[in-house]
Protein backbone atom coordinates (compact mmCIF):
# COMPACT_ATOMS: atom_id res chain seq x y z
CA UNK A 1 0.00 0.00 0.00
CA UNK A 2 1.25 3.45 -0.87
CA UNK A 3 1.39 5.64 2.21
CA UNK A 4 1.40 8.80 0.11
CA UNK A 5 -1.27 7.56 -2.31
CA UNK A 6 -3.75 6.76 0.46
CA UNK A 7 -4.10 10.41 1.47
CA UNK A 8 -6.52 12.55 -0.52
CA UNK A 9 -5.33 15.92 -1.81
CA UNK A 10 -7.39 18.67 -0.16
CA UNK A 11 -8.52 21.50 -2.44
CA UNK A 12 -8.17 24.81 -0.50
CA UNK A 13 -10.66 27.67 -0.75
CA UNK A 14 -10.10 29.90 -3.76
CA UNK A 15 -9.06 26.92 -5.89
CA UNK A 16 -11.34 25.00 -8.25
CA UNK A 17 -10.49 21.48 -9.36
CA UNK A 18 -12.24 19.42 -12.06
CA UNK A 19 -11.70 15.76 -12.92
CA UNK A 20 -12.69 14.66 -16.44
CA UNK A 21 -11.61 11.07 -17.07
CA UNK A 22 -7.83 11.02 -16.55
CA UNK A 23 -7.45 14.83 -16.81
CA UNK A 24 -7.22 16.96 -13.68
CA UNK A 25 -7.76 20.71 -14.22
CA UNK A 26 -6.91 23.13 -11.42
CA UNK A 27 -7.51 26.89 -11.36
CA UNK A 28 -6.27 29.20 -8.60
CA UNK A 29 -4.96 32.68 -7.86
CA UNK A 30 -1.61 32.10 -9.63
CA UNK A 31 -3.09 30.59 -12.80
CA UNK A 32 -4.60 27.44 -14.27
CA UNK A 33 -2.90 24.11 -14.93
CA UNK A 34 -3.92 20.68 -16.10
CA UNK A 35 -2.44 17.20 -15.96
CA UNK A 36 -3.27 13.93 -17.71
CA UNK A 37 -2.64 11.01 -15.37
CA UNK A 38 -1.59 7.47 -16.24
CA UNK A 39 -4.27 4.91 -17.17
CA UNK A 40 -3.28 2.62 -14.27
CA UNK A 41 -4.78 5.02 -11.69
CA UNK A 42 -8.35 6.19 -11.11
CA UNK A 43 -8.96 9.82 -10.11
CA UNK A 44 -12.14 11.02 -8.37
CA UNK A 45 -13.41 14.15 -6.61
CA UNK A 46 -15.22 13.75 -3.30
CA UNK A 47 -15.96 16.24 -0.50
CA UNK A 48 -13.58 18.93 -1.75
CA UNK A 49 -10.63 16.60 -2.20
CA UNK A 50 -8.99 14.76 -5.10
CA UNK A 51 -8.56 11.04 -4.46
CA UNK A 52 -6.21 8.79 -6.43
CA UNK A 53 -6.55 4.98 -6.42
CA UNK A 54 -4.89 2.19 -8.40
CA UNK A 55 -7.12 0.41 -10.96
CA UNK A 56 -5.47 -2.98 -10.33
CA UNK A 57 -2.91 -4.56 -8.02
CA UNK A 58 -0.08 -4.67 -10.56
CA UNK A 59 3.35 -3.35 -9.64
CA UNK A 60 3.04 -0.60 -12.27
CA UNK A 61 -0.36 0.57 -10.94
CA UNK A 62 0.90 0.67 -7.36
CA UNK A 63 4.02 2.61 -8.35
CA UNK A 64 1.96 5.14 -10.33
CA UNK A 65 -0.44 5.58 -7.39
CA UNK A 66 1.87 7.63 -5.15
CA UNK A 67 3.46 9.41 -8.10
CA UNK A 68 0.08 10.53 -9.46
CA UNK A 69 -1.06 11.75 -6.04
CA UNK A 70 2.12 13.82 -5.68
CA UNK A 71 1.69 15.31 -9.17
CA UNK A 72 -1.88 16.39 -8.31
CA UNK A 73 -0.62 17.87 -5.02
CA UNK A 74 2.07 19.81 -6.94
CA UNK A 75 -0.62 21.21 -9.27
CA UNK A 76 -2.62 22.54 -6.33
CA UNK A 77 0.47 23.89 -4.56
CA UNK A 78 1.62 25.55 -7.79
CA UNK A 79 -1.60 27.52 -8.36
CA UNK A 80 -1.80 28.60 -4.69
CA UNK A 81 1.79 29.29 -3.51
CA UNK A 82 3.97 28.61 -6.54
CA UNK A 83 7.48 27.14 -6.52
CA UNK A 84 10.84 28.85 -6.10
CA UNK A 85 14.42 27.79 -6.71
CA UNK A 86 17.45 29.89 -5.74
CA UNK A 87 20.88 29.71 -7.36
CA UNK A 88 24.12 31.24 -6.11
CA UNK A 89 27.06 32.26 -8.31
CA UNK A 90 30.60 32.04 -6.89
CA UNK A 91 33.70 33.26 -8.70
CA UNK A 92 35.57 36.46 -9.55
CA UNK A 93 33.74 38.29 -12.33
CA UNK A 94 30.87 35.80 -12.40
CA UNK A 95 27.49 37.54 -12.43
CA UNK A 96 23.94 37.42 -13.75
CA UNK A 97 21.45 40.06 -14.91
CA UNK A 98 17.95 39.93 -16.38
CA UNK A 99 17.69 41.92 -19.62
CA UNK A 100 14.14 41.90 -21.00
CA UNK A 101 13.18 38.30 -21.79
CA UNK A 102 16.72 36.94 -21.35
CA UNK A 103 19.00 36.05 -18.47
CA UNK A 104 22.54 37.26 -19.19
CA UNK A 105 25.20 35.17 -17.46
CA UNK A 106 28.90 36.05 -17.27
CA UNK A 107 30.58 32.83 -16.17
CA UNK A 108 34.21 33.21 -17.15
CA UNK A 109 33.78 32.20 -20.79
CA UNK A 110 35.01 34.34 -23.69
CA UNK A 111 31.35 35.15 -24.38
CA UNK A 112 28.23 35.88 -22.32
CA UNK A 113 25.63 33.14 -21.99
CA UNK A 114 22.10 34.36 -22.83
CA UNK A 115 19.33 32.12 -21.48
CA UNK A 116 15.83 32.86 -22.87
CA UNK A 117 13.20 33.03 -20.10
CA UNK A 118 10.24 30.76 -21.01
CA UNK A 119 6.59 31.80 -20.61
CA UNK A 120 5.12 31.20 -17.15
CA UNK A 121 8.50 31.53 -15.42
CA UNK A 122 9.86 34.59 -13.63
CA UNK A 123 13.58 35.01 -13.11
CA UNK A 124 14.91 37.75 -10.83
CA UNK A 125 18.43 38.75 -9.83
CA UNK A 126 18.23 40.58 -6.47
CA UNK A 127 22.05 40.59 -6.35
CA UNK A 128 24.44 40.05 -9.28
CA UNK A 129 25.47 36.72 -7.70
CA UNK A 130 21.96 35.42 -6.92
CA UNK A 131 19.26 34.06 -9.27
CA UNK A 132 15.67 33.43 -8.10
CA UNK A 133 13.46 31.30 -10.38
CA UNK A 134 9.71 31.24 -9.64
CA UNK A 135 6.75 29.63 -11.40
CA UNK A 136 3.68 27.45 -10.98
CA UNK A 137 5.07 24.25 -12.53
CA UNK A 138 7.49 22.48 -10.18
CA UNK A 139 9.03 20.38 -12.94
CA UNK A 140 9.68 23.40 -15.18
CA UNK A 141 11.20 25.49 -12.35
CA UNK A 142 13.55 22.65 -11.41
CA UNK A 143 14.49 21.98 -15.03
CA UNK A 144 15.38 25.62 -15.68
CA UNK A 145 17.46 25.78 -12.48
CA UNK A 146 19.32 22.63 -13.55
CA UNK A 147 19.96 24.03 -17.06
CA UNK A 148 21.35 27.31 -15.68
CA UNK A 149 23.52 25.39 -13.18
CA UNK A 150 24.70 23.18 -16.07
CA UNK A 151 26.43 26.09 -17.83
CA UNK A 152 29.09 26.20 -15.09
CA UNK A 153 28.63 23.58 -12.33
CA UNK A 154 30.66 24.22 -9.17
CA UNK A 155 34.17 22.79 -9.32
CA UNK A 156 35.68 21.03 -6.28
CA UNK A 157 38.96 22.98 -5.92
CA UNK A 158 37.86 26.60 -5.48
CA UNK A 159 34.08 26.13 -5.52
CA UNK A 160 33.63 28.46 -8.49
CA UNK A 161 30.45 28.11 -10.53
CA UNK A 162 26.66 28.12 -10.20
CA UNK A 163 25.17 26.15 -7.31
CA UNK A 164 21.86 25.78 -5.52
CA UNK A 165 21.48 27.79 -2.30
CA UNK A 166 22.34 25.41 0.52
CA UNK A 167 24.13 22.90 -1.74
CA UNK A 168 27.31 21.47 -0.22
CA UNK A 169 30.31 21.36 -2.53
CA UNK A 170 32.81 18.62 -1.60
CA UNK A 171 36.16 20.42 -1.65
CA UNK A 172 39.44 18.79 -2.74
CA UNK A 173 42.94 19.72 -1.73
CA UNK A 174 45.11 21.22 -4.48
CA UNK A 175 48.45 19.87 -5.62
CA UNK A 176 51.38 19.90 -3.20
CA UNK A 177 54.90 21.22 -3.69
Amino acid sequence: MSRIGKRAVAVPSGVTANVEGQTVKVKGPKGAMQLVLHDDVKVTMDKGAVKVEPRSETKRARSMWGTSRTLVNNLITGVTKGFEEKLEITGVGYRAAVQGKQLNLQLGFSHDVNYPIPAGITIATPKPTEIVITGTDKQQVGQIAAEIRGYRPPEPYKGKGVKYVGEYIFRKEGKKK
